[in-house]
């Protein structure tokens, strides 16, 4: 049996910005592209620290960010410190791994669906539309 398409224009983005991060440079200009063919504007950056650098000035309407990052912050403390910052922050969280207690935990602070690399056009889209639809209030 085929899976039935999903039209294209129930998850197409209207330059809204998105951040990408992603410690590994292949998946942060795969995503970008991606992101760039769906109608976004979108950006990227390696580390949680260049993240809550980046977002003093310059916010974006939703974060992709990876799980496992190296340097200082993994992704729950560096969404941890983007949320005391921007706490309406909208995020999405992506990761190659299984969903850990971290993922949960994140959620639970507010961000949106968890993805799984890796994701096809269309899953990354239908998730970023559900996620810039979502009231913060009604998680």
């Amino acid at each position: 049996m085929c899976r039935q398409k999903i039209p294209i224009e129930s998850y197409i983005g209207n330059n809204e910005k998105i951040l990408v991060i992603d410690d590994e440079e292949t998946q942060r200009e795969v995503s970008c592209e991606m992101l760039e063919k769906l109608g976004y504007i979108a950006d990227s950056v390696s580390s949680g620290q260049e993240a809550v650098e980046y977002l003093k000035d310059k916010p974006a309407d939703i974060i992709m960010l990876d799980m496992i990052l190296s340097g200082n912050m993994n992704g729950l403390e560096t969404y941890q410190e983007i949320i005391r910052r921007h706490p309406d922050q909208k995020a999405l969280i992506i990761s190659g791994f299984a969903e850990t207690d971290e993922v949960r935990e994140a959620q639970k602070l507010g961000a949106g669906a968890y993805v799984r690399k890796p994701y096809t056009i269309e899953t990354l889209g239908m998730a970023i539309r559900k996620e810039l639809r979502r009231n913060p209030d009604n998680c």
